[in-house]
């Protein structure tokens, strides 16, 4: 079965060869999955999204689409993507549902009105189907761009920085949304720096910095590995206490570092702390945005070596 979305040793050049915006880029989007493409600002996010929807041309590797290059067939691949980009519609003449019947011609959908209809409720823009583009919000914009994007149903939905700029309200319908078309068997590459609704949405992700891919992995696996968990103990009265994980006392209070694998119980065994002094145990987990910090960090300083 062909991978709805597989990319292999991709490389990006400009300036004659001089500027190598994505180096050697290699991952895959299964059947069914929200994949996370991460990564700071000039990590070499948006070439890639250019070189999937073919707006771009790789220097070298290849990118395939339900198992056909990009390049050789750049139209079997526009029918296979729904793409929403950072930009808002911010202007235009015609009315919502003009725009989106306009929009279904370039798939050849001459008669795709039911379809249009549905997404226009979907996304709360029916009762605005007859307004101009340039007298709907911020949010309505948004959200015609997602309806655009799914006019012609695709089966793989590139969201691109989609909910940068948008209020928390809409920022979690859209994200419900999401999840209801992935339930429907559609897979989704996300590229966000909202690291908190990353984590859970995401089934893997993909961390990318300087061009290049920095780790690649289950979510909660990505989280286990790179990142430590703070545990606070407060005690009913002083103890001594000889850990590693020890990083601040605070009279009765007792703050630790610990791997992310490791249980609260083996936590306390290992500690010695008496159970009949423990008043209260504080667990702040490790996160997603806390193992991409790491990463990113680790990875620039490989760099500037």
């Amino acid at each position: 079965m062909n991978l709805p979305l597989e990319i292999t040793d991709l490389r990006k050049t400009y300036r004659g060869g001089t500027v190598e915006a994505v180096k050697g880029m290699t991952f895959s989007v299964k059947p069914g999955e929200i994949f996370g493409l991460l990564g700071p600002n000039g990590a070499g996010k948006t070439t890639i999204i250019s070189t999937i929807t073919t707006l771009e041309k790789p220097t070298s590797g290849t990118v395939k689409v339900f198992g056909v290059d990009v390049c050789t067939d750049p139209m079997f691949t526009k029918k296979q993507i729904g793409v929403v980009h950072q930009e808002v519609i911010t202007s235009g003449f015609f009315d919502v549902e003009e725009i989106l019947t306009f929009h279904s011609g370039y798939y050849g959908l001459r008669k795709n009105k039911e379809r249009i209809h549905f997404l226009l409720e979907k996304l709360s823009l029916y009762e605005h189907r007859h307004k101009k583009v340039k007298q709907l919000s911020g949010g309505m914009k948004r959200r015609l761009m997602i309806a655009k994007a799914l006019v012609h149903n695709p089966k793989l939905l590139l969201l691109d920085e989609p909910t940068a700029g948008v209020d928390i309200r809409l920022r979690e319908d859209l994200w419900k949304f999401v999840q209801e078309l992935r339930g429907e068997g559609m897979s989704i590459l996300l590229t966000t720096h909202y690291l908190e609704e990353a984590q859970q949405l995401c089934d893997r992700v993909g961390i990318i910095n300087l061009g290049s891919l920095v780790v690649l992995g289950d979510t909660k696996a990505i989280i286990r590995e790179y990142t430590h968990k703070k545990i606070r103990v407060l005690l009913t009265e002083k103890h001594l206490i000889q850990s590693e994980y020890l990083t601040e006392v605070d009279g009765k209070e007792y703050s630790f570092v610990v791997p992310q694998n490791k249980t609260l119980g083996e936590f306390l065994n290992e500690v010695h702390i008496p159970t009949g002094l423990i008043a209260d145990v504080q667990i702040e987990e490790g996160s997603l945005e806390d193992a991409f910090l790491k990463l990113v960090a680790k990875k620039e300083s490989q760099v500037s070596l």
